[in-house]
């Protein structure tokens, strides 16, 4: 089973700006990608499948930024498309504005790329941050959500994996129920100790 947390966060200067590049850089390459999807649409009629790895020669400055929140980008075009084209969507895929669209980016925790230390939120790339962790986390963190909020403040959403173990209940009193013609039914209450 998953679950969500949601924590502020509290970068330095160097952090913030690099959660600035992020952010601009997924909303680039969704855009980019969206563009150059629509462009192979109208010529050949196919749907154009690439990568961010595919821009990263013309566009070195990706490359500072954390792979993993460009890929997810990709992965979310590419369930718009998939929406759209299924007829689950209400609308075709539209390009993400820089002042209109929200500031964030989707990160995944691979080899222990993402996790909580010492009170603070290790990230790719970024680094250690501070976090205000308020509750205990369960489970095993998948992936964590960076946005910056209209106020400028950060928090990360962090999602977690883990396994559900439902209680062993002892019973002591049940309830019992004996089709009769004339009552339509008999109430039978009986303790376990009685039975024993």
């Amino acid at each position: 089973m998953n679950r969500a947390y949601k924590f502020w966060i509290y970068p330095n200067k160097e952090q913030r700006i690099l959660f600035a590049k992020t952010f601009g850089c997924v909303r680039f390459i969704y855009n980019r990608m969206l563009a150059d999807k629509i462009a192979a649409y109208l010529e050949t009629g196919k749907i154009l499948m690439i990568t961010p790895a595919q821009y990263k020669t013309q566009y070195i400055w990706l490359r500072e930024v954390d792979s993993l929140a460009l890929t997810n980008a990709q992965l979310h075009l590419q369930s718009a498309y998939v929406n759209f084209f299924s007829g689950r969507s209400s609308g075709f895929p539209r390009f993400k504005s820089k002042k209109t669209s929200r500031r964030k980016y989707t990160t995944n925790n691979q080899k222990g790329g993402v996790r909580i230390e010492n009170g603070k939120l290790k990230l790719p790339k970024v680094g250690f941050v501070k976090i205000v962790q308020h509750r205990e986390i369960i489970g095993i963190i998948k992936s964590v959500t960076i946005e910056q909020t209209p106020t400028n403040k950060y928090y990360a959403s962090i999602l977690t994996e883990y396994e559900s173990q439902v209680p062993e209940i002892e019973l002591k009193k049940f309830v019992g129920l004996d089709f009769s013609m004339h009552n339509l039914y008999v109430n039978i209450r009986r303790k376990t100790s009685e039975l024993s």
